[in-house]
């Protein structure tokens, strides 16, 4: 299931239109931060020819199709048309003599699902009632940490990014996924009374959220009313903002969380590490905050995360990413992630210490409660800002 790459993160590599020279310059982009906010456009046509070199060894589109008369997707900001013989970009869906044809619906998808005990591996224990025991008893089962207990994790193949330094990259070997119903979820889940989260994740759910809309009705209507289960989403946010407003309804209503992956705010920089825009995924961020934020503040329903990629995501783009946030709201929690090199993305070292510092000093200038994961990679002890504590 997982595919291993090599690793050259001591290598010295040269910026393809500056020639600066740095170690943190890497390959799969090509180009340096500094021609990436200074010569947007150069630096794109360069960057794209590396995104449609990565998508075409793995069978996938190199854009999203737009072809006149084809057959539309709308389920998220790619908007694709696909005509005659085309796939979608995420690899789902196609054109076959005129007719959708769908790997997945929304009874079935391309996913795996394990067990995930309380409280690892989450972006939101820091805060959510699985971690903390907030919103005891309506949304936790105990006053603190529910150990003991799962997350039952549900993560999908195929993706409408294409991220370069991705952690979770097997994503993208479609014919290795196996299909999973509906029925099959939810009575998983309703065996197992230690399951109190679901949490959505991938790649990304945008181009399977009928079937993880419609798997999460389902167990909120068949599971006893006086069970705690909440559903949470993890994303780059680019969904249909219709869907993403319902994915709203279902988080607010069952206690969980959404965390949008904020990758970067330049859109020169987002559009260079995923090979796509992030206009929709703020907005979607927004709509979030202004429909569901105010109904449920002691027990937040948004956060956002971001990933400190080496020399790319540096204190610049975190502190615009936290001003961004805190124009809607200081009290939003925000998590600063260590990166560990990945995917395209293994010529680059883990994320310098000094960078981390400066990041969480300019997320820090903006907002309440920063948090900061994946400490263990720089060799601290693991970190979880208390939930209601600013970090000092």
């Amino acid at each position: 299931m997982f595919h291993s790459l090599g690793s050259k993160s001591s290598v010295e590599k040269e910026c393809a239109l500056c020639r600066a020279k740095s170690r943190f310059i890497s390959e799969s982009v090509g180009v340096c931060v500094n021609c990436l906010r200074n010569r947007p456009d150069e630096s794109l046509e360069y960057v794209f020819s590396k995104h449609r070199e990565v998508r075409l060894r793995y069978g996938l589109p190199p854009t999203p199709p737009k072809s006149s008369g084809g057959i539309p997707c709308k389920l998220c900001a790619n908007n694709c048309i696909m005509g005659e013989g085309e796939k979608g970009y995420c690899g789902l869906r196609m054109n076959i003599s005129g007719k959708l044809v769908q790997l997945i619906d929304k009874r079935k998808a391309l996913l795996h699902y394990y067990l995930d005990p309380h409280v690892t591996n989450c972006c939101s224990s820091w805060f959510c009632p699985a971690g903390t025991g907030c919103g005891y008893p309506k949304y936790a089962l105990k006053k603190n940490a529910e150990i003991g207990y799962y997350n039952l994790a549900l993560f999908f193949y195929g993706c409408s990014f294409n991220c370069l330094f991705c952690q979770n990259w097997n994503h993208k070997f479609l014919e290795e996924a196996k299909k999973t119903s509906v029925d099959e979820l939810v009575n998983v889940t309703l065996k197992n009374n230690r399951i109190t989260c679901w949490c959505w994740f991938g790649g990304s759910p945008e181009p399977q959220l009928p079937f993880a809309i419609e798997s999460s009705r389902r167990v909120i209507e068949e599971k006893p009313s006086s069970r705690i289960m909440r559903i949470c989403f993890e994303w780059n946010g680019s969904g249909n903002p219709s869907l993403v407003r319902r994915v709203g309804e279902i988080a607010l209503e069952t206690g969980g969380n959404i965390k949008f992956d904020l990758k970067a705010y330049t859109p020169t920089i987002h559009n260079a590490l995923t090979g796509r825009d992030n206009e929709q995924t703020l907005k979607n961020f927004e709509l979030i905050y202004r429909e569901f934020y105010d109904k449920r503040r002691d027990v937040p329903v948004l956060t956002a995360t971001t990933l400190l990629v080496p020399y790319y995501v540096d204190e610049k783009e975190v502190e615009m990413i936290a001003e961004f946030i805190a124009s809607l709201d200081p009290e939003i929690p925000y998590s600063l992630l260590i990166f560990h090199p990945d995917f395209m993305m293994r010529d680059l070292p883990v994320t310098p210490e000094r960078q981390f510092h400066k990041c969480l000093e300019a997320a820090r200038k903006h907002l309440k409660y920063v948090n900061a994961a994946n400490l263990n990679l720089l060799g601290y002890p693991s970190s979880s800002l208390t939930w209601g504590l600013k970090g000092d």
